[in-house]
């Protein structure tokens, strides 16, 4: 177990009763919400800082669930005792959102009308429908107002959400690697993910589950085209370069690797197939798609933004092509207009887009200096 881990964590529940109306118009009667938390609520809920996941994520964002467990949860390196988000000063929630496949009801779980997996026919969500089920969360857990809200990629989206949505129910909104809107590039990358899966013949529709079949092939297909954009052409060339594979094979015919970023790719593709539910990546993808901060203030992202009344930090990364660091200084020039307090940083990282991931020091110094100033 790593030095300054949060250790041993265990998923919560909370089951809600109450309809939730999604965007699209159609509602779920009840749902479920997987979360973890870290650290303690202090005693007037003043330092609660809620994690908001991207595209492929999860509730489990730090620590263990065993001690066997070989890896931490994804964001470990920022979360944890003495770290940027910490936990001697923090409770942290981190959750699933509807439409997950990690416990969260979505494509995976039985819908009550027919005893059966909603998988298609679960409704489609908006990034909207999963900032008012994190408020409704919120409201379980007794916190009115969070010190911060923070997200990376689609998370940061959910974050500036958070702010528009929510005005007076965060302090801090802390935007990493993200964009107030899809490029149109972004969305074909997208869309080739999605019909990979859906060309798969395994995928029936999207009704696997039901006819006991997985689109496996399309699934790790789209992970692998997915996988492509969130790293560097400089990360790909240190890390691989065009060495081949040790058994490469003689016959050029040959479907094994011949390359190692081949194997990379093939084995990236399998673990994510066999972990990740197919309906789930269709869902995400086409929230992520359809996110656009100030469609409901007819283009004007300064309108929008004027709306909120909480402090602001952008993080962007120089190596980062699929949300480069031009989104997120459009993001920080539509908030100085908009006269919100914001604070900007550009990491310089080899690492693409995964680099929001990772525990690059200056990337790490600039999150932890920021979120010492939040007032608890």
């Amino acid at each position: 177990m790593q030095e300054h881990s949060v250790g041993i964590v265990s998923p919560r529940i909370e089951h809600f009763d109450e309809p939730l109306m999604f965007v699209c118009g159609r509602s779920l009667p009840a749902y479920d919400l997987v979360f973890e938390t870290y650290g303690e609520l202090n005693p007037d809920a003043s330092n609660a800082i809620l994690i908001c996941h991207a595209l492929s994520g999860h509730h489990h964002a730090a620590g263990y669930h065993s001690e066997d467990e070989r890896k931490p949860g994804w964001w470990d390196s920022c979360i944890g005792p003495g770290k940027p988000i910490d936990t001697q000063r923090f409770f942290v929630v981190s959750l699933n959102n509807l439409g997950g496949c990690h416990g969260s009801t979505g494509p995976t779980t039985e819908n009550p009308e027919t005893g059966q997996a909603f998988g298609p026919g679960f409704p489609q969500p908006q990034v909207d429908d999963w900032v008012d089920a994190q408020a409704r969360l919120a409201d379980r857990l007794g916190i009115v107002c969070w010190a911060a809200v923070v997200g990376g990629s689609l998370g940061g989206m959910q974050a500036m959400a958070w702010s528009l949505r929510y005005p007076d129910r965060l302090r801090h909104c802390v935007v990493i690697a993200a964009a107030m809107k899809l490029s149109a590039q972004n969305i074909a990358f997208n869309e080739i993910a999605r019909r990979a899966i859906m060309s798969d013949p395994g995928f029936a529709d999207g009704h696997y589950l039901r006819d006991g079949t997985q689109p496996t092939q399309g699934l790790a297909l789209a992970r692998m085209v997915g996988h492509i954009t969130y790293l560097s052409d400089d990360a790909m060339a240190s890390r691989f370069g065009r060495e081949l594979q040790p058994s490469n094979p003689d016959d050029e015919d040959s479907d094994a690797p011949q390359f190692q970023i081949e194997s990379y790719l093939r084995y990236q593709g399998d673990q994510f197939s066999s972990v990740f539910d197919a309906n789930t990546y269709v869902l995400m993808t086409r929230a992520l798609d359809h996110f656009d901060l100030a469609v409901a203030y007819r283009g004007d992202a300064i309108a929008a933004f004027s709306q909120s009344s909480c402090g602001y930090l952008v993080l962007s990364f120089s190596t980062d092509w699929r949300f480069s660091p031009t989104r997120s200084r459009e993001i920080v020039d539509a908030l100085l207009a908009a006269e919100c307090p914001v604070s900007y940083a550009e990491i310089e990282a080899d690492e693409g887009h995964d680099a929001f991931l990772l525990p690059i020091p200056r990337y790490l110094a600039v999150l932890d200096a920021y979120l010492k100033r939040v007032d608890i």
